[in-house]
């Protein structure tokens, strides 16, 4: 059983992560933060179901505690999946953005990847097999308008996870993207041009977080050892 690492495994998308990683098999640690209920109710469904979660409070911002927490998690036992979920937007046109906006989302979406990342990395090098995935978004692809902080932060993802398939492929470990376009959330919901936003996708609706998940659970697989570097969107031919 390999173990897996989740992070923004609050989120409907990073619960949905968390389950289908569990159902192929692996153990899985949800890390969530202000949320953590949340994370503990999927981590209890997961082993109401016959499988391995736990959840695991944790302030990615806070990068000494998280050095050594999660160092002594993967000295325990390697992860040897990591998912990247975290995620945050604060929607607002570039001219009228203050630094704070604009470096607060950096903060969630870009940094706490290293952050969370870099304790664990070299007891999965050492295994000789590992999977990372980072969960982005279209606007880190194709950018929008009133997200150019969240289009960098995402955006700045992708050529990382190119880089550490280079740095890292001869040890046996992957490391892709998945670029969800509109997915159909709690959250989504309220957006007020829903309606248009859901016309824009070629197949006329909005994705499913489980549709992601599939997506992650597959490139977690062994069946995915040779796909690494790329970015996959998953957006109902919106691109």
């Amino acid at each position: 059983m390999r173990r897996a690492l989740v992070t923004g495994a609050s989120s409907e998308i990073g619960a949905a992560v968390s389950e289908s990683l569990a159902n192929a098999g692996n153990d899985v640690t949800l890390l969530a933060n202000v949320n953590l209920a949340k994370a503990e109710a999927t981590s209890a469904t997961i082993r109401g179901a016959g499988g391995s979660a736990r959840a695991l409070q944790l302030d990615l911002g806070d990068d000494a505690a998280c050095a050594e927490q999660l160092g002594r998690l993967a000295a325990e036992a390697p992860f040897q999946i990591f998912v990247h979920c975290a995620g945050a937007h604060r929607d607002k046109p570039f001219a009228g953005m203050s630094f704070e906006e604009w470096t607060s989302v950096i903060d969630v979406n870009l940094n706490t990847f290293f952050v969370a990342l870099r304790p664990i990395i070299m007891p999965m090098i050492r295994t000789r097999w590992g999977r990372i995935i980072a969960v982005s978004s279209l606007t880190g692809v194709a950018g929008n308008r009133g997200q150019s902080n969240y289009a960098a932060a995402k955006g700045g993802l992708h050529p990382l996870i190119k880089t550490l398939s280079r740095e890292y492929g001869s040890r046996g470990l992957t490391a892709n993207v998945v670029a969800p376009g509109l997915i159909d959330t709690a959250a989504t919901r309220q957006e007020k041009n829903w309606d248009d936003l859901v016309s824009i996708s070629a197949s006329g609706r909005a994705g499913h977080p489980w549709e992601v998940a599939a997506l992650v659970a597959f490139l977690a697989s062994e069946a995915a050892g040779y796909i690494s570097g790329q970015t996959i969107c998953i957006d109902g031919g919106t691109t």
